[in-house]
């Protein structure tokens, strides 16, 4: 059975090329990146070379950076052609890092926003893994789902730097970065829409701290972080000043789709180890496969797996067109957090009490669903913004206007 996402060329036909390097690249996590995945989980100078051997190996297969643009050392796929395979890639948490894609948003977002000196010194240096970047715009005791509450500010300096001040926390990969791009109030007050913008800060500047790492639901996670006075040149602004919330709702969606498509990866590896449980393991009563119980929890995972995987490709094909997506966005990113932790979880009562112990990854694929469902915009969030968008097309005088 194939559960995995098929990717078409200009007639409308399956895309020989994709379809091979989603094998490939679904075989190189099975066969390379799972079986790492203990050691890279526990950190420290044996998850560097283990990593490190890895992104050897995907070079030379070459399979290293599919989406990151050509001219800058990457394989150029489009972002329609990458979502194709980023479901076999994402089917550990790893893979993307392991096998180059893991920058694709920031690469994206200096590329486009980023000034000519930025592009020159950092784009290459991402590409080719030799520079680590990350992302911070949530803060400590403020809702995560307002940046106009952020309480970090940056002050021009006579000279035209920035000095920025503030904390962050929930920041991916803060630890091993080099970069780290600060959201934070460059004009007016807390609360409003504008003055708002995004500073590209190197983590070695005088003023920078990692203040700890913060383990989600008992597991390694991300950190939070200090800017105390931390200075940044001027043309590490991103974009013009105050374009901070236009730039990041492009992240934004982008970020989520691309997560929908790894949690698809994710979700689909529950349901394999799911189904060989049952396929393999008797007890008194004869084979688990035979249970109607242990059916209906592959009916069940087999048709969540379906139904989410046209939404998240909806949004993909929005999104590489160049329109609109927040519904689509939204729509799926709900549906594919919801769908990677019931089929998890599907999993883990199919095998019982090995599903709660560490000779399978089923405790990390719960885990990752549950936090699937709060991180990059809670349940909550995106199911609001839908529905008034959807409403609104109902208001009086205007009709229905509620795609699809």
């Amino acid at each position: 059975m194939t559960e995995s996402a098929t990717a078409h060329g200009v007639d409308g036909q399956p895309d020989p090329l994709i379809a091979e390097l989603r094998e490939k690249v679904g075989r190189f996590v099975r066969t390379e990146v799972i079986p790492s995945e203990t050691v890279l989980d526990g950190g420290g100078k044996e998850a560097t070379a283990a990593l490190a051997e890895l992104r050897s190996e995907a070079r030379a297969a070459g399979l290293w950076a599919l989406p990151l643009p050509a001219d800058l050392g990457g394989g150029g796929l489009t972002f329609r052609e990458y979502a194709a395979l980023a479901e076999a890639e994402g089917a550990s948490d790893h893979g993307p890092a392991a096998l180059g894609s893991a920058p694709l948003l920031d690469v994206t977002m200096l590329n486009r926003y980023g000034s000519s000196r930025v592009r020159e010194e950092y784009l290459k240096g991402l590409v080719a893994g030799e520079i680590r970047t990350c992302y911070a715009m949530t803060e400590p005791d403020v809702p995560g789902t307002d940046p106009l509450l952020t309480a970090t500010r940056a002050e021009v300096q006579p000279d035209g730097s920035w000095c920025v001040s503030g904390r962050k926390w929930f920041t991916s990969g803060a630890a091993g970065a080099d970069l780290v791009t600060v959201m934070a109030r460059t004009e007016g007050t807390t609360g409003e829409r504008e003055g708002l913008s995004l500073l590209l800060v190197p983590t070695g500047s005088p003023g920078f701290r990692v203040v700890r790492q913060l383990p989600v639901l008992g597991a390694a996670g991300p950190y939070e972080i200090e800017l105390h006075g931390v200075h940044v040149p001027a043309d590490h602004l991103l974009g013009a000043g105050g374009d901070a919330l236009a730039i990041a709702g492009e992240r934004l969606a982008l970020g989520r789709t691309l997560r929908c498509l790894r949690w698809l990866g994710q979700a689909r590896r529950a349901f394999d180890l799911m189904c060989e449980r049952a396929a393999t393991r008797s007890g008194s009563r004869g084979p688990l496969a035979e249970h109607q119980l242990i059916q209906q929890h592959v009916f069940d995972a087999l048709l969540a797996l379906r139904t989410t995987r046209p939404l998240v490709h909806e949004a993909v094909a929005l999104i590489a067109a160049g329109q609109d997506a927040r519904t689509e966005v939204g729509l799926a990113k709900v549906a594919a957090a919801r769908m990677l932790q019931q089929v998890a979880d599907s999993a883990i009562q199919v095998h019982g009490a090995a599903g709660l112990g560490p000779d399978t990854a089923l405790p990390s694929l719960f885990r990752g669903g549950r936090t699937a469902r709060i991180l990059d915009g809670p349940d909550e969030l995106h199911i609001t913004s839908v529905a008034r968008r959807v409403l609104c097309g109902y208001s009086p005088g205007r009709g229905a206007a509620m795609r699809g």
